[in-house]
């Protein structure tokens, strides 16, 4: 099912002999990832201003964020939470692909470095990413003359992980009554339990494997009783009616795109209009590999795209 370049990236990773995530430590992975999570991302584009911000939450902590800004005039903000499995990853690992969002959706893209666990279990990470959502409510209307905006609108977005928290942003959003022009997940979790038969078929020999997955929510949520939390698993929640237009974009040969597909089935079932594209041959985390994968790059103008529809 793999397309060749996915192939023959699985056989370096292999022959590379690095210990698999899941035999680190947090911190060793974090570190691991840092390093290697940028390798094959593609250059940086042109016409880009950056600016580092700090965003407070209800805890007192200032978390760090990056946003990016086209040097035109750009139509919104996407708020983007980056992924990992709630344990690893940050702004740093995700700047390519946040970087090509903001220049081909002409858009100024804002991305949270949230607490990770195990140090800052769960719900520590959907506070963060909720609390930054407020924080861009409440300064949209100031941060739009200083950044040259032409519109008050604003998205969420997030992979993995950080789609997760981006989905149950979207319905804390509508629960609020802050309107958002889309949310934009690429292969987000959104079940309580691995159990599709995605996850049974791509357990092993797909990058990220079951052992990962496990090891990721052992450090977020190591109490399976709270996994039906739907601040956890989106799939959940009592109603999706009402939220956000959403794009959706999948990796065919990824434990996590059974889950994917239920979570579109379900917004559309409550009215909510939802595009969908599962890119074939692809597996978990290719959307960072635009260096040496297509489909990333695709992938990036379809959501780029989504992005622009959704801030014309």
């Amino acid at each position: 099912m793999l397309t060749q370049q996915i192939a023959t990236l699985i056989e370096r990773i292999a022959q590379a002999g690095q210990p698999p995530m899941h035999t680190l430590t947090a911190q060793a992975a974090r570190a691991f990832y840092e390093k290697a999570g940028t390798i094959l991302a593609g250059p940086t584009p042109a016409l880009l201003e950056t600016r580092h911000l700090e965003i407070p939450n209800r805890d007192g902590y200032r978390m760090r964020a990056t946003l990016w800004v086209p040097s035109v005039a750009a139509r919104g903000v996407l708020l983007y939470f980056h992924g990992g499995g709630f344990t690893i990853g940050s702004p740093a690992t995700h700047a390519g692909l946040c970087q090509q969002l903001a220049v081909q959706a002409n858009c100024a893209v804002l991305s949270v470095d949230y607490r990770l666990a195990p140090e800052h279990p769960f719900p520590a990470a959907v506070h963060d990413a909720f609390d930054a959502l407020a924080w861009l409510q409440a300064h949209h209307h100031t941060l739009a003359p200083q950044l040259g905006l032409i519109s008050h609108l604003h998205a969420v977005g997030g992979d993995s992980a950080g789609g997760t928290l981006a989905a149950a942003s979207a319905i804390h959003a509508r629960e609020q009554g802050w309107p958002l022009a889309l949310q934009l997940l690429f292969y987000p979790g959104t079940g309580a339990h691995q159990d599709t038969t995605s996850h049974e078929r791509f357990a092993n020999g797909y990058v990220l494997t079951r052992a990962d997955i496990d090891y990721f929510f052992s450090h977020y949520i190591p109490d399976r009783s709270m996994r039906t939390d739907w601040r956890f698993a989106p799939l959940l929640a009592d109603d999706h009616s009402a939220l956000a237009q959403t794009w959706i974009g999948l990796a065919e040969c990824d434990p996590l795109v059974d889950e994917g597909i239920a979570y579109g089935d379900a917004l559309r079932l409550a009215g909510v209009t939802v595009d969908l594209e599962i890119y074939k041959g692809v597996v978990h985390g290719f959307i960072n590999w635009d260096r040496a994968i297509p489909e990333a790059k695709a992938a990036h103008r379809d959501a780029s795209a989504a992005l622009q529809r959704a801030f014309a």
